[in-house]
């Protein structure tokens, strides 16, 4: 059964700008283009074996999202040059470089996202696919591997910690 897709520079037109938001969200303002850059480039390698056109641009936005995840992954394993390497002994662990990508750059709202950064990974994924990428629950259930009831909660959880920090 063959399936009737559109042109892959169509797809481009009508979602880079959620593409772009989402990855900028998760990824920070310093590592959003290559991961938008790295999610169009998996998409057009994976487009000509799409079995569905029903949902395009959730499918781009899951690619996103993992894109996203690799890519703190990857942030997590790379060393960092240090001119004096004896000194690093006395400091303690930082902030996940994850937790800090959502509060680079101008944000309306720094108590607010200081906040979303401190959530445990998932619920911070569950809330910037929500309210940033304004996904549905089935399609952040899908990004994040999990079922829709476990993405409500995730959502919900965070919002409920998010109004205890922020009130």
């Amino acid at each position: 059964m063959s399936v009737k897709l559109p042109a892959f520079q169509t797809l481009v037109d009508a979602h880079w700008r959620d593409v772009a938001r989402l990855a900028h969200a998760l990824a920070g303002p310093v590592d959003g283009d290559d991961v938008a850059q790295q999610a169009w480039t998996q998409a057009l390698a994976a487009y000509p074996s799409l079995r569905s056109a029903r949902n395009l641009r959730g499918w781009l936005l899951t690619i996103t999202h993992r894109c996203a995840m690799d890519a703190h992954r990857g942030r997590a394993r790379r060393a960092v040059p240090h001119d004096d390497p004896a000194s690093l002994a006395s400091v303690t662990k930082a902030a996940p470089a994850a937790d800090v990508a959502l509060l680079d750059g101008p944000m309306l709202d720094q108590p607010l996202w200081a906040s979303v950064a401190a959530l445990p990974p998932r619920q911070r994924e569950a809330v910037v696919l929500k309210y940033v990428a304004d996904l549905d629950h089935p399609t952040i259930a899908a990004a994040l591997g999990t079922s829709s009831a476990m993405s409500r909660r995730l959502v919900s959880d965070a919002l409920a910690t998010l109004r205890k920090d922020v009130s």
